[in-house]
């Protein structure tokens, strides 16, 4: 997946967070680095085929998702990563990619999302990967990164 092919990315981020949980998202520096999935984070993967072809892959430190997902919750605290708090981080980034995938259409891109999956961290340490990154800030909740993967 090209570079140019990120802004609708970027753009859904930060529609949809700021809908959500009433937060503008701070973008960074958009960045090719290895990823090496740590066990202390939430990972959610969503696959694009159609037009483009590739992965997004959503890195939460597992703090962040928390309270991501407590604010999806009305501000109900959710203090562990649970099938509640597993939902509302799976709705997020299925929102977040639809969207995109509605704005790559509109520039003409014909994609589809698969639903979004758990990865499995058990077995992930150690096992680094390159990938597009778009590093988001949410005040106060922290920082999460979106990973496009070719």
């Amino acid at each position: 997946m090209q570079a140019a092919y990120i802004n609708p990315f970027l753009t859904s981020s930060c529609s949809v967070i700021e809908s959500l949980i009433q937060v503008k998202p701070i973008l960074g520096e958009l960045k090719i680095k290895n990823i090496d999935l740590r066990n202390d984070y939430v990972w959610l993967k969503i696959g694009i085929v159609g037009g483009l072809t590739g992965d997004i892959v959503f890195g939460f430190p597992e703090g962040v998702a928390l309270k991501i997902a407590s604010a999806m919750m009305g501000g109900f605290t959710l203090t562990e990563f649970d099938e509640l708090s597993r939902s509302a981080i799976s709705e997020l980034a299925n929102m977040i990619s639809g969207n995109a995938s509605t704005l790559l259409y509109n520039d003409g891109i014909a994609v589809d999302i698969t639903p979004p999956a758990f990865m499995e961290r058990a077995g992930m340490q150690g096992n680094p990967f390159k990938a597009l990154t778009i590093p988001l800030t949410l005040h106060s909740y922290g920082d999460f990164d979106i990973y496009v993967v070719a």
